[in-house]
């Protein structure tokens, strides 16, 4: 069984980002894929904060991850980089949590001229946390999620098919091997 970790490094469940996230936990198939989601912004925050290893919540999220095939990494992108709020999360990892895992980082942002944030600044941190095979980036312009009148989120086709491509061929690797 393929297990599949997904990041949230949004600070709301009721963000463009989460659309993503029930998008990529949809791609997979329920039969053969055990999937888990972290949401940063609920993990305690003083553990976040004060950098506590020790947090009781932190190990369990840090195994879930150390024991993954997949990690896929979603943020927003504000002020041209990743949240702080999931950068304090990458920095409880363990030093060489990603070693051995297919990586997807995907970010959400308001402008194509934050596109290489994800290159500039996200993935050299993955790379230290032992990451070396990360998939090319997804990058979505928020307005190609948009909000519904009830709430939910419809997402343009461009930013479904790129987003899709990308997880098959992660999918395709992990089966291979």
């Amino acid at each position: 069984m393929t297990k599949v970790v997904i990041i949230n490094g949004s600070n709301t469940r009721y963000s463009r980002v989460t659309a993503i996230q029930e998008k990529v936990e949809r791609f997979f198939p329920a039969h053969s894929t055990e999937i888990h989601t972290i949401q940063v912004h609920e993990l305690p925050a003083v553990a976040l904060i004060t950098a506590d290893f020790e947090n009781d919540v932190i190990k369990a999220e840090n195994r879930k991850v150390e024991e993954a095939d997949i990690v896929v990494i979603l943020t927003p992108i504000y002020k041209a980089s990743y949240t702080g709020i999931l950068k304090t999360y990458l920095d409880l990892l363990p030093q060489k949590a990603l070693v051995g895992k297919k990586i997807l980082p995907i970010a959400v942002g308001g402008s194509i001229g934050h596109l290489l944030a994800l290159e500039y600044a996200l993935k050299p941190v993955l790379a230290v946390l032992g990451a070396t095979d990360i998939a090319h980036s997804v990058y979505i312009i928020d307005k190609q999620i948009i909000r519904l009148e009830d709430g939910s989120f419809a997402i343009e086709e461009d930013a479904i098919h790129r987003l899709e491509v990308e997880l098959k061929k992660i999918q395709h690797i992990v089966a291979v091997n």
